[in-house]
């Protein structure tokens, strides 16, 4: 498919979805399922409009679904205001640690065990399948900064941190693959550098700089009193790019110091609105600034006898611009990210991923959901619903993309490659139909009023 073709497929989808946006909100659906089945008529198994395969598109695959996730991490830091003490935390720490490593343990075995897979393929499959999807898996996370509901509070945390906890053992995998056989030399090596370093690292490097950042920038923006658009949207890239490469200047995960960033910069709000409960960009809204004619020139607005020049004024409109730009972003990445993936799943389908999901949605995850969680922090109903809602996709295709353009041998890849992304796409295609349904059950379970979502 030529560039020209690729463009006009892309304009084309998105057309049919800014027009029926209306109607595609009532579909008991998500929308990544839409953009799945889209990839999947235009590609190999459809019209054959576009057939590619991973292993072509796998270097600038890994820049793409890189670019995506950081961007989905920093949004999802922003949008998780309670404090890191609170009890809605507990749940995340649990499932990005003790529960992703069951599932990380629990797919390798199955791989070896019933496919046949050498150990360090199956660790690595297990890796890159472990981790739940930051991007996919809006609809069940954190709804706005007020959320303090425990099953989207824990799914959120767990989507920030898991992808970052996540790669020390996609690592492992590769250097299993390499070494053959364990050894106290690079295992050591792996867990002092790649574990107990790089993981504490990058959390702490990222939120030290997003909340002095954040408090900069707020602070600036109160003594200018500037409402514009442009030099949020560009303090967000700046924060997202600097955590990422200082965090691995000093050997940490950049992912899990994107995350952290976004928590930073939203703790720094807090602090701008002497912890209020009520977000600061809620006092905004129906004040949003609008562009000038001419440019991006600020102005001051008032708003309830209080103007942009206070602080947790001036922290409103940063945050809502972010969060704005940041879920324009989100989505744009999620529809040519996951179009893509409908077009790769034609070429590279494999059988067996269908039991192997089975064995991870169904069985691995809940059971290790079950068993490792504490009922004080999730109740029973509440761990059957976290135990369903393991969502796979663009965080897992970085994984690949990763481990493909990191030294892996050809006969390794092949099986690695149609595994992983025969799985996201039934991840997809489950959790996409299934998804909303459950959603709405749990709301009304809770006596929450069920939310509209599309």
């Amino acid at each position: 498919m030529s560039f020209l073709e690729w463009m006009a497929v892309l304009g084309i989808l998105l057309l049919i979805l800014a027009l029926a946006s209306a109607y595609l909100r009532w579909l008991p659906v998500t929308t990544s399922l839409i953009y799945l089945g889209f990839g999947l008529l235009i590609g190999q198994l459809g019209v054959g409009l576009w057939e590619m395969e991973f292993l072509h598109i796998a270097s600038w695959m890994e820049h793409l679904t890189e670019i995506a996730v950081l961007v989905s991490l920093f949004v999802s830091g922003l949008k998780l205001r309670m404090p890191l003490r609170h009890p809605a935390w507990k749940s995340a720490y649990v499932l990005a640690g003790p529960v992703m490593l069951a599932c990380i343990a629990g797919v390798a075995a199955f791989c070896h065990y019933l496919f046949g897979l050498p150990w360090g393929i199956a660790v690595l499959i297990g890796a890159i399948l472990a981790p739940t999807d930051p991007v996919l898996a809006s609809l069940v996370q954190v709804n706005n900064s007020r959320d303090s509901d425990h099953v989207r509070y824990g799914l959120s945390g767990e989507a920030g941190f898991n992808d970052g906890t996540a790669f020390p053992f996609v690592v492992f995998g590769l250097l299993l693959i390499e070494q053959g056989s364990l050894s106290s030399g690079w295992v050591g090596d792996w867990a002092l550098h790649r574990l107990l370093w790089a993981v504490p690292a990058g959390l702490g490097f990222g939120y030290l700089l997003g909340r002095l950042i954040g408090k900069l920038a707020i602070y600036l923006r109160a003594r200018h009193a500037d409402t514009s658009m442009s030099p949020n949207d560009s303090l967000a890239l700046a924060l997202i790019a600097l955590a990422y490469v200082g965090a691995e200047l000093i050997g940490a995960w950049g992912f899990l110091a994107v995350f952290a960033a976004g928590l930073g910069l939203r703790h720094a709000e807090k602090d701008a609105a002497h912890e209020s409960e009520t977000p600061s960009e809620e006092l905004i809204a129906h004040a949003v600034p609008h562009l000038v004619e001419g440019g991006l020139s600020p102005r001051e607005l008032p708003l309830e006898g209080q103007k942009i020049a206070e602080p947790k004024v001036a922290a409103g409109v940063m945050m809502g611009d972010i969060l704005t730009f940041g879920g324009q972003m989100e989505r744009s990445l999620e529809v040519l990210l996951v179009t893509m993936l409908g077009v790769l799943v034609s070429v590279h389908w494999d059988w067996r991923a269908i039991p192997l999901a089975l064995a991870l949605f169904l069985l691995i995850r809940p059971l290790a959901v079950w068993l490792l969680m504490p009922r004080r922090y999730l109740d029973r109903g509440q761990c059957l619903t976290v135990g369903w809602f393991g969502i796979r996709g663009i965080g897992s295709l970085y994984y690949l993309s990763y481990a493909v353009t990191h030294g892996l041998l050809p006969d390794e890849t092949e099986v690695i490659i149609s595994l992983v992304i025969s799985v996201v796409a039934l991840s997809i295609l489950i959790h996409g139909l299934s998804t909303q349904p459950l959603l709405r059950r749990y709301e009304r379970s809770r006596g929450q009023a069920p939310t509209r979502h599309g």
